[in-house]
């Protein structure tokens, strides 16, 4: 399984519009590819980015995606909801994040919240 998460240079987790980098953690190949987010300041840039890496699953936090980015993925990659902030929290606790996969997500998750 190839795992898409998104966050800033210290490694903090990001929406998809604020990541500065993308990881993509490989199963088979045991590492965690890096890619600049050429797609910053954009959710859907990004998701589409995320698409062509072959992601197969990607980590979300609330307000991670918007409905644009959602939707442009629903059927195309699960999602697997997390509570942990850093990378390396993420790689901690892989493979019990890994059993949280689904193939989609509750409206909150996703949705733009207007003030």
């Amino acid at each position: 399984m190839r795992v898409a998460v998104t966050y800033d240079k210290d490694q903090n987790l990001k929406p998809l519009d604020e990541a500065e980098l993308i990881g993509i953690i490989d199963d088979e190949k045991k590492e965690i590819e890096q890619y600049e987010n050429e797609g910053i300041g954009s959710k859907e840039a990004t998701m589409d980015l995320i698409l062509g890496l072959d992601a197969d699953a990607i980590i979300v936090k609330q307000g991670f995606l918007c409905p644009g980015s959602y939707y442009m993925s629903y059927g195309r990659i699960k999602y697997i909801p997390a509570k942990y902030s850093n990378l390396k929290e993420i790689q901690e606790h892989y493979e019990e994040i890994k059993k949280l996969t689904k193939e989609e997500l509750d409206e909150e998750m996703y949705a733009e919240n207007e003030f």
